[in-house]
């Protein structure tokens, strides 16, 4: 498992790993069941705080997707299908965000954009 701490980022350092183990989870890189390091591992590994892995990992389990077993660790929740393609769609609008304010710095129009969306999601 990859995480990156950026110190320079606007995003706290919890939302970060926050955000990254989702991500290995929705793509499917943590597969159900699969142990994740231990609080005080991770945040050795990532010289930070444990407080701050602690917290991170408390975010991830209030929002369902990973599990904590008392004095066994912590796990990838079973995510239900719904939710992942909710976090799925999060992902892409954040993305789709992206690219419009990128579109828009060239002065792409609206036409244009969705033109270009509607090649690549044809395949070309």
């Amino acid at each position: 498992m990859n995480i990156l701490i950026s110190n320079s980022s606007d995003e706290p350092i919890y939302l970060q790993i926050v955000n990254q183990l989702k991500e290995h989870i929705v793509k499917g890189e943590l597969a159900e069941s699969e142990p994740l390091p231990s609080i005080r591992n991770l945040a050795k590994e990532l010289k930070i705080s444990v407080i701050t892995t602690k917290r991170a990992y408390d975010e991830l389990e209030k929002e369902g997707f990973i599990v904590t077993v008392a004095g066994k660790g912590s796990y990838v929740a079973a995510i239900n299908t719904e939710m992942l393609r909710e976090t799925k769609v999060k992902m892409i609008e954040e993305k789709m965000t992206e690219a419009i304010n990128e579109a828009k710095l060239v002065g792409l129009s609206l036409k244009e954009l969705q033109d270009m969306l509607k090649l690549i999601y044809e395949g070309w």
